[in-house]
């Protein structure tokens, strides 16, 4: 199963690479529009997502416009040590430093933790989705650690490539609350 994950992951790494900047443009429209219509995210007060990077979809245009809707935005630190996320407020992009990998995380220094409890709509990122709602991610279980403690409502935002009928599953995996794609 381990083997697969990772061919599968591998595989969609490559596709999203190879879209050109005008086609990547184009399926970001399509979600945004998507996630402005959802209900979730109209009702949520407080949205927690990534600061994304190369083939993953932009996320600062999210992010502006929960901020010019007065929502309350939270991103994540990783603490590969622990494999656990930790979000904490972001007010503004300056709060954020560059870490391994080149991720841009916020600075724990400068921005203030938030509990699960007070995050209502999780963006949960993923390279791979099934039909059941599951998801691959980058690897390191960190979002699956995050959600056995999350009680507020989950979304990916996908391409229709990203989504496969069926993904081998282990009983910590949990499935996203819903997917946007961007058909």
């Amino acid at each position: 199963m381990r083997e697969e994950k990772q061919l599968l992951r591998r595989q969609m790494k490559d596709k999203l690479n190879q879209l050109t900047p005008d086609q990547k443009q184009t399926i970001e429209q399509r979600l945004y529009e998507k996630l402005w219509h959802n209900d979730s995210w109209k009702a949520a007060k407080s949205i927690g997502i990534t600061i994304s990077q190369g083939y993953e979809w932009d996320t600062t245009p999210i992010i502006q416009k929960a901020w010019e809707q007065g929502k309350r935005v939270v991103v994540p630190k990783c603490f590969p040590k622990e494999k656990q996320l930790v979000f904490y407020q972001l007010n503004d992009f300056q709060q954020l430093e560059s870490v391994y990998y080149g991720l841009l995380e916020p600075n724990p220094e400068t921005s203030e933790k938030v509990l699960s409890n007070q995050i209502d709509l999780l963006l949960v990122p993923g390279l791979v989705f099934d039909k059941n709602l599951y998801r691959i991610g980058h690897g390191g279980g960190f979002y699956d650690r995050y959600l056995t403690s999350y009680d507020g409502k989950t979304i990916s935002l996908i391409w229709r490539e990203q989504l496969i009928e069926h993904i081998a599953t282990k009983p910590y995996d949990i499935p996203v609350d819903d997917l946007l794609i961007d058909s």
